[in-house]
């Protein structure tokens, strides 16, 4: 039986931090969809949601340093909660890019239906989930119905400018296994150019890039794994599939996440199992530890588990997509 070699010996050397251009903010853990693969196992019953002093903290935070080029805001379904349209507001009056992580079927709940309007009114990137363009497979992953809001909500987004003077990037993340047959994601411009050409023909809908996914063995999709008695069988295959090329490419290296209670980790995944930003003291980081020092760069050293295998496996994955 082959055996795992940890992460952090696989690698042969610390990761270290660059200088912080990316700011992502999970603003809380409440969505209107329940996805079999969400890593952070959001659903509409989750109640953890960002608080006014750590929305102010980080608007001080996006306005005091030029070097942060991007505020990625993600969820849960981000624009459900508190702060959204304000942290939206605030990066852009200080001309930085800001992304929403959207799962387009927001668009049709009551009370949201204005958002296509704000994205468009803020030059907001849209970064929307479609983890395939064939309906069956999506409403299998998502929810019944999930494909057709979707396709709905791109039709919305285009009228706006999107796919045109806007961006809206469409993401693809493979199907649930139900036996020991894993796969990561196809070549991200080859399967962006099927994309394109079926969703243009099908429907008349365009969009900017595609950026694919890989599914990592946390959270909801890690529970998935193991009630078929496939969990260690799947972090076998990523370790199979380790491509020391992308390690220069990690987004954990120049970015910071912050969970809704303002604690900081290396990345999104970090976030969700709990490990935070470390200097190997014992102590723990805030955005508080930010203002204090001055300071974004205070992280030496990305903390490292075995499940980030799952973004150095094949062409790499991120949240831009593939690394390589």
């Amino acid at each position: 039986m082959m055996t795992i070699t940890r992460f952090e010996e696989t690698i042969h050397r610390p990761l270290l931090k660059k200088s912080i251009t990316t700011l992502q903010i999970n603003l809380g853990y409440k969505c209107n969809q329940t996805c079999h693969h969400c890593h952070i196992s959001a659903s509409p019953r989750r109640t953890e949601e960002i608080s006014q002093d750590v929305i102010d903290d980080l608007i001080k935070i996006i306005r005091l340093f030029p070097q942060i080029t991007t505020v990625d805001l993600t969820g849960g379904a981000p624009e459900m909660h508190y702060g959204f349209r304000d942290i939206v507001r605030a990066t852009r009056d200080a001309n930085k890019e800001i992304i929403t992580r959207s799962n387009l079927t927001i668009f049709f709940e009551e009370g949201y239906q204005d958002l296509p309007d704000f994205f468009a009114e803020q030059d907001v990137h849209v970064v929307a989930s479609l983890p395939c363009y064939l309906e069956n497979n999506v409403d299998t992953m998502r929810g019944r119905g999930v494909y057709e809001k979707s396709i709905s909500a791109i039709k919305i987004l285009n009228e706006k400018g999107y796919g045109d003077i806007h961006v809206l990037d469409l993401v693809y993340s493979p199907s649930l296994p139900k036996l020991e047959k894993f796969s990561l994601a196809p070549d991200q411009k080859k399967l962006e150019q099927d994309y394109k050409k079926y969703l243009k023909e099908h429907f008349d809908i365009t969009f900017n890039s595609l950026l694919t996914f890989t599914n990592l063995p946390i959270g909801r999709f890690q529970q998935h794994l193991e009630n078929l008695n496939l969990d260690k069988s799947y972090l076998k295959y990523l370790y199979t599939n380790y491509n020391p090329s992308t390690i220069d490419h990690l987004m954990c290296l120049d970015q910071l996440s912050v969970d809704y209670l303002g604690n900081l980790y290396d990345c999104d995944f970090n976030q969700i199992t709990g490990v935070m930003c470390s200097n190997g003291n014992g102590s723990s980081y805030t955005i508080k530890s930010i203002l204090e020092r001055n300071s974004l760069d205070i992280i030496n050293e990305v903390q490292v588990r075995d499940y980030c295998f799952g973004c150095t496996a094949g062409s790499g994955s991120s949240c831009s997509g593939a690394l390589l």
